[in-house]
């Protein structure tokens, strides 16, 4: 959510960052690019956040089976 419209230089987050579809330009530090390119980084600068340290990884539901019962 919001990867394209967060800033990856200075990390602030608004819609008046993108103000149109294709163009980025941060309204705190002036940084511009393409928007998808932004997202882009963004969501590779997450990915390897939780790769490296576990930051934002979601918890896996534990799968516990119960043994099966035997037939008498």
């Amino acid at each position: 959510q919001n990867t394209s419209r967060t800033c990856p230089k200075c990390g602030h987050t608004s819609k008046n960052n993108r103000k149109t579809q294709a163009n980025f330009a941060c309204v705190e530090c002036d940084y511009t690019a393409n928007a998808d390119f932004v997202g882009a980084l963004n969501i590779l600068t997450a990915g390897q956040a939780v790769s490296a340290c576990g930051v934002g990884k979601a918890q896996a539901p534990t799968l516990k089976q119960e043994p099966a019962k035997r037939a008498v």
